[in-house]
């Protein structure tokens, strides 16, 4: 985590607003603080890891995120599906 703090605010204070942070967004990932006097006021901005996710997709009736767990029929019929696009030529688009 990186911490970018005006001069003037403490290792306490700091320590102090990361664990706020903590608190109000249990099971994220903190990567950067920014912290800086206004006043007697804090300005404190934050940003947090970006959550892994796997594409979910519904094939042949299942949602799946990869076709690993599906069987050797399952797989042929994967193969075998006719996929449909709204428009073959890109420069229809435009219209």
């Amino acid at each position: 985590m990186v911490i970018h703090a005006q001069e003037g605010i403490t290792e306490e204070e700091t320590k102090k607003v990361v664990e706020e942070i903590q608190a109000k967004n249990p099971g994220k990932e903190i990567t950067e603080v920014d912290i800086d006097i206004d006043g007697d006021y804090l300005n404190v901005h934050y940003h947090f890891q970006e959550p892994n996710f796997e594409r979910i997709r519904r094939i042949t009736g299942y949602l799946v995120g990869t076709l690993d767990r599906f069987n050797n029929a399952k797989k042929a019929e994967v193969q075998d599906r006719v996929k449909h696009n709204r428009y073959s030529d890109p420069s229809e688009l435009s219209k």
